[in-house]
């Protein structure tokens, strides 16, 4: 008896372990700013690498790791890219490759042959169709394949390139009507090249471009720009085509037998992101996440959802609605139409909210997990490292911290000097047209035709670095940036903490009106140990192809606090105390504080007072935004940092 029962323990024990080592399937897609992540406060992008997890079941993760701007070539070169994917592949995973629409530069030629043979300034992302893009196709499926990944290849999306009500065939991928060739010859189809590949290394390959063809045609060009696309663009989907395009290859994997026991993309509703995590945020300061909504073959065929939040969240379905504890969703004929959403998260104090969304009609239900982090401002000593770019490129700081120089890649200082004589900057600037800026410009100076989005190799870089035996708490980061001389600069703003492996961004400009200095502000919460760092990069691109058109920088600014590495102060250890309220800002216990000075993101001062010792003071009419306050007393100064939501 004895026996059996070591037995069944054993067994037991064994079966515990097997199921305590069951790990979830991976897939990591790579591929163009079609497919990659995007955050919806700052553009109306939505790759469709973003949208994909929905279809899964809670066994698959996608590790979406597709850049903006890539190549076939550029992803595989760059070191921030494939190299650290592949770091991130375990045997057992699947890689998800889809690159044409950046291949494309150059015409379909090769950027490097061009650059040696007759323009070294040419776009070096450009392959060859039946070259250097089967080339670089064949590394990402064999290195996979060396890792223990089951690579697959899908075409690219269709650019939304009608001629009547048909795509084009250059939409589909195909240059041969650039080069007056027949339909039968493939030497710049992109896309029979893929499939070639996949041929030749025996490879599943998802037709994604044959899917979107036939969606897109089926919504006509009119609607596909009005449903499907970003404004002014024929190539980015937004939320909606970005969920149809994920959908679309979902329903591949199914029909394929690839993962199909894991896809749900008959699903009948559907939420994304079906885990929803905001993040880090600071005391006070309020997180917004959209998510997105779709039914179909409902039961009942018409009908009411109610979406409701856990306490510490709100939700309305428009950004600037009243956000409630729930809002309602009607439907008819079995289907909910495609709907965005928004729910917010504000906490007083620190620590972890945590909640839920749920939707339910009374016959189907579904609960999305609400997850937001709130941190409190830190104390310790101010670090301000600022760049005036008025004369130079030369920086000041204070506090202990290292600064990373300004840099260039394929940019270059033309000069400093005002935008224009009737240059318009922000009211809280104070400057006025004559203000002088570090104008920027292109290598060569000339702006190529043909971009849309960043080029990952063209920018301007700030950055800073933790000293030893400090931890910086980065809170702030600010500029001014415009176009000079014609309305079509285009621009992302983003920082990583390790070299744009990982990026957040901070603002994209999809246009910019000339000689309109914009102020840029972002609150990041970033802590940065010793010798690591922060870096700030520009990104610019032009609309068409232009000569002499630069991008202008002034009062860039990274701000924190560095403490030591095992103390933070907060300032519920201070002997006054900060209570945001109602749009204002009130200091308490300052009996001995003889003046204040608030200063905004960007360093300027916006208030300046003598309180003539009052146990509190309270000041109200600031902008939303990041504040430093300096209260100035006979025995030293105390500074607070806040946010006005």
């Amino acid at each position: 008896m004895m026996r059996k029962v070591i037995k069944l323990a054993f067994v037991f024990l064994l079966l515990q372990s097997a199921l305590m080592h069951i790990k979830a399937i991976k897939i990591h897609t790579i591929g163009d700013s079609t497919m990659a992540n995007y955050d919806e406060n700052t553009t109306d992008k939505r790759g469709w690498g973003m949208m994909l997890q929905q279809f899964f079941t809670a066994d698959v993760i996608v590790n979406n790791r597709a850049k903006s701007g890539a190549s076939s070539k550029s992803f595989y070169l760059e070191a921030a890219y494939w190299a650290t994917v592949k770091e991130q592949i375990e045997s057992g995973d699947y890689v998800f490759i889809q690159f044409a629409h950046n291949d494309e530069k150059n015409g379909g030629l090769d950027g490097d042959t061009v650059r040696k043979y007759t323009d070294p300034n040419a776009d070096y992302r450009g392959t060859t169709a039946q070259g250097t893009y089967k080339d670089y196709l064949r590394a990402y499926v064999n290195e996979s394949k060396a890792l223990g990944a089951i690579p697959v290849l899908v075409t690219s999306m269709c650019r939304k390139y009608f001629e009547g009500s048909t795509i084009k065939r250059k939409g589909c991928h195909d240059l041969g009507d650039d080069f007056n060739v027949p339909d039968t010859d493939h030497t710049y189809d992109y896309t029979y090249a893929m499939k070639e590949v996949a041929t030749e290394l025996d490879v599943e390959l998802i037709d994604l471009t044959a899917l979107t063809k036939e969606l897109f045609e089926s919504y006509g060009d009119a609607a596909c720009t009005s449903l499907l696309f970003c404004a002014d663009d024929s190539t980015h989907p937004n939320a909606m085509g970005g969920t149809l395009v994920a959908r679309l290859c979902a329903q591949a994997m199914l029909n394929q037998g690839i993962l199909a026991s894991y896809v749900n993309a008959s699903s009948d509703l559907l939420v994304n992101p079906s885990n929803c995590d905001f993040g880090n945020a600071y005391v006070s300061q309020t997180l917004t996440k959209e998510l997105t909504i779709s039914g179909f073959d409902l039961d009942p065929v018409s009908g009411t959802f109610t979406l409701s939040v856990s306490d510490g969240f709100l939700i309305a379905v428009n950004k600037t609605d009243v956000f409630a504890s729930a809002i309602n969703l009607d439907y008819t004929s079995g289907n909910l139409d495609f709907t965005r959403f928004y729910i917010s998260s504000r906490k007083s104090s620190s620590g972890l909210s945590e909640g839920a969304l749920t939707v339910s009609n009374g016959t189907t239900t579904k609960i999305v997990p609400l997850t937001a982090n709130f941190i409190e401002l830190t104390g310790g000593t101010e670090v301000s490292l600022f760049w005036k770019l008025s004369a130079n490129d030369d920086y000041s700081l204070s506090g202990s911290a290292t600064p990373i120089a300004e840099t260039h890649n394929d940019m270059y200082v033309q000069r400093y000097a005002a935008p224009n004589s009737a240059a318009i900057w922000p009211t809280e600037s104070t400057y006025d047209a004559s203000r002088k800026t570090q104008r920027n410009l292109i290598i060569g100076d000339v702006w190529p035709a043909g971009d849309i989005d960043e080029v990952s190799t063209r920018y301007m870089q700030f950055g800073i670095t933790a000293n030893e035996g400090t931890e910086l708490n980065i809170d702030s980061i600010g500029m001014y940036i415009c176009g000079a001389g014609g309305n079509g600069m285009r621009c992302r703003i983003s920082y990583s903490t390790n070299n744009f492996a990982d990026y957040t961004v901070i603002k994209e400009f999809p246009s910019m009106v000339a000689n309109n200095m914009y102020a840029v502000s972002a609150i990041p919460v970033v802590k940065l140990a010793k010798g690591d760092s922060l870096l700030v990069r520009v990104y610019p691109w032009y609309s068409g192809q232009a000569t002499g058109k630069t991008i202008c920088l002034a009062d860039v600014t990274i701000h924190g606090m560095a403490s030591t590495a095992t103390i933070i102060q907060s300032h519920e250890k201070s002997r006054m105390k900060c209570i945001i309220s109602d749009g204002c800002v009130k200091f308490l216990n300052t009996s001995d504080v003889r003046y204040v000075n608030i200063y905004n993101i960007n360093g300027n001062l916006v208030y300046n007072s003598s309180v003539l010792s009052l146990s509190e003071v309270c000041i109200c009419g600031l902008n939303s935004g990041f504040y430093v306050a300096n209260l100035v007393a006979a025995d030293g100064v105390e500074q607070m940092k806040f946010i006005i939501p």
